[in-house]
């Protein structure tokens, strides 16, 4: 096979696992559901809410494969949120029960290729990268046999009674300009301040939970901190992936500080659809960017807190 063959083939590759994520998160969209909304708390979630990690490495998992391992769990009913690879439950002394079907997860890095270098060597010039996706497959700890008892035992969810005030404290901490008033909520990029209404007005309350965290992961992207596109203006396809950003890092966030999430937001999911079915590369760019926005924002939890939160790591792979 020619190397035009394997850049060929390895293109086509891309493109059909990026078609095969983006068709997954469409069809729960069109069916009504979020897929980054998951539903613990309810009877058939058996799973403690947290988000996804590798039960070998202690590391989570970020963007698009938060996604992927929660509908997993969700589809199968596993009991927990821990994976590992084939080769990490063999590592741990256990093995992958015969049968079971591995879940396909991502690994996005960058790589220049060698004829770029050269170009890049002879013209004087920064070599280009190339992006990438790599595929892994995991299996949930419930999958396996024979694995070490801790890694097994699911994490219970933190108690109900430190959810409010680890928010309260964590919205001071981040240091931005957050009002409480008014009858609606929202975030101005251009004077960088967020308004949510009191709690008083939600009918639950933790739903004013949510959208706090909704309005600050739009704060995340101001030009001060992570720097996102707030060019476009409401309708807009720009518009509605600054949205989906906001919404999922707002679940991430939720996930991570044991607050069960509640869906928000279903007007958007007309314009959403658009955006994904016109750039099959959408939901895994949103994915990437709500994960660093959670990310930037549970970074100010106080330092015993996030020790215990597996979401502030950086640079997290899969495996």
């Amino acid at each position: 096979m020619s190397r035009h063959d394997r850049t060929r083939g390895s293109h086509s590759d891309r493109t059909s696992l990026y078609d095969e994520i983006t068709g997954r998160i469409i069809a729960e969209l069109e069916a009504g559901r979020f897929p980054w909304v998951q539903p613990w708390g309810r009877a058939t979630a058996v799973a403690p809410l947290g988000l996804p990690q590798n039960a070998s490495t202690g590391r989570s998992y970020s963007g698009i494969n938060i996604l992927i391992l929660w509908g997993a769990v969700v589809q199968h009913g596993y009991p927990g949120q821990g994976w590992l690879t084939f080769r990490q439950a063999q590592s741990l002394g256990g093995s992958v029960r015969k049968g079971e079907r591995g879940t396909t997860v991502v690994y996005a890095d960058r790589f220049t290729p060698e004829d770029e270098k050269r170009r890049a060597r002879e013209a004087g010039e920064e070599p280009g990268k190339i992006a990438f996706l790599k595929r892994f497959t995991v299996f949930n700890t419930a999958q396996c046999d024979g694995l070490p008892e801790d890694i097994v035992v699911a994490t219970p969810p933190p108690p109900p009674g430190l959810i409010e005030p680890r928010v309260e404290t964590l919205i001071k901490a981040t240091g931005i300009d957050f009002r409480i008033g008014g009858d609606r909520a929202y975030y101005v990029p251009t004077l960088d301040h967020v308004v949510v209404p009191p709690p008083q007005a939600y009918f639950e309350p933790i739903n004013w939970h949510r959208t706090a965290l909704h309005e600050l992961g739009h704060a995340t992207g101001h030009a001060s901190r992570l720097a996102r596109d707030f060019s476009g203006s409401f309708g807009t396809k720009k518009y509605a992936f600054e949205e989906l950003i906001a919404e999922i890092s707002a679940a991430f966030c939720c996930a991570s500080l044991g607050i069960v999430p509640t869906v928000r937001h279903t007007d958007y999911i007309a314009s959403w659809l658009e955006v994904l079915r016109e750039d099959n590369r959408a939901i895994v760019r949103a994915a990437s960017q709500a994960s660093k926005a959670a990310d930037w924002i549970l970074s100010f939890l106080p330092e015993d807190e996030a020790s215990d939160s597996d979401a502030v790591a950086a640079d997290r792979r899969v495996a």
